[in-house]
């Protein structure tokens, strides 16, 4: 029997039910991947049922990590790449053989991103067509499309390529967090390519925080992402346009103190892009304008 040169790592609190799923669906696929799932410190019986599942590697973390608890996961793996699903996410039957096939076949790239089916009626998620559209256009000489984000649940990492980049960002927690990592990955001089015959299911829980909350929570990171990783210019203006906003959205004041408290870690992380790369993001943002 082959063995996969791929484990899966699941970051994931008080979703026992999902997680269930999850677990059942991943332990059916042959070749069998390793799985590794990171418990953020939850309070019901979440680690308890994904280690009903024999086989599964479960850390239980004493406190929350967010996004980041997927670097333990990552750490712990001892495959040379790492696919990501969440408490409510799999992998199709063939993804993860597609996705060793190409990470073989292609060492200059860092992360696949896949192709993103959600619901029982396997409705193509909008960001599909946004990858599959990008500005950034397809060399020739590799996989897909060349991207600068993806999803989490539907990405496959070179480990080598994961480390280089540090991971997830413990700052962020969670929200946004893909960003960060894309554009360290690229920084490295890593490619990221969209993928769409590695697919992905999505189920999404219906134990999910409030939408107000995610979009605070995403407008925040990226405002940190912003300072710690673009030209000062680009920071200035952002800024001004966060102030301006809490006129007509006062609610905008509070995702300002969070900015505003995280700041000094963020900047005591600021790496500028390489200009290849900024000007790789820049077209990005231009593009989003348009449209």
């Amino acid at each position: 029997m082959s063995t996969s040169k791929i484990t899966v790592v699941i970051a994931t609190r008080n979703r026992a039910t999902e997680l269930a799923r999850t677990l059942t669906e991943l332990c059916a696929l042959r070749p069998r991947p390793a799985i590794v799932v990171l418990d953020n410190a939850s309070d019901d019986n979440t680690a308890d049922t994904a280690e009903t599942f024999p086989g599964v590697h479960v850390v239980r973390l004493a406190d929350n990590r967010g996004a980041a608890a997927r670097n333990l996961g990552v750490a712990i793996a001892r495959t040379p790449y790492v696919a990501f699903s969440d408490d409510d996410s799999w992998w199709a039957s063939d993804a993860l053989a597609e996705a060793e096939r190409i990470l073989d076949s292609y060492p200059q790239v860092g992360l696949i991103a896949g192709r993103t089916l959600v619901g029982s009626e396997h409705r193509d998620d909008p960001v599909n067509e946004l990858m599959a559209d990008s500005p950034l256009g397809h060399d020739p000489d590799l996989p897909g499309p060349s991207v600068l984000g993806f999803l989490a649940c539907a990405a496959i990492v070179r480990k080598e390529a994961y480390a280089q980049a540090a991971g997830f960002s413990p700052l962020l927690h969670f929200g946004a967090e893909e960003r960060l990592l894309s554009l360290d990955l690229a920084a490295r001089g890593w490619h990221l390519c969209y993928v769409p015959t590695v697919r992905a299911h999505h189920h999404p829980s219906t134990h999910r925080p409030p939408q107000a909350w995610r979009r605070r929570a995403e407008q925040r990171n990226n405002a940190l992402i912003t300072w710690m990783r673009r030209p000062l210019r680009h920071c200035a203006a952002e800024s001004l346009d966060l102030v301006r906003r809490i006129v007509r959205e006062p609610q905008t004041l509070l995702t300002v103190a969070q900015i505003v408290q995280r700041l000094p870690k963020a900047l005591a992380q600021r790496r500028p892009l390489p200009p290849e790369i900024e000007t790789r993001a820049r077209t990005l943002e231009l593009a989003h304008t348009r449209s």
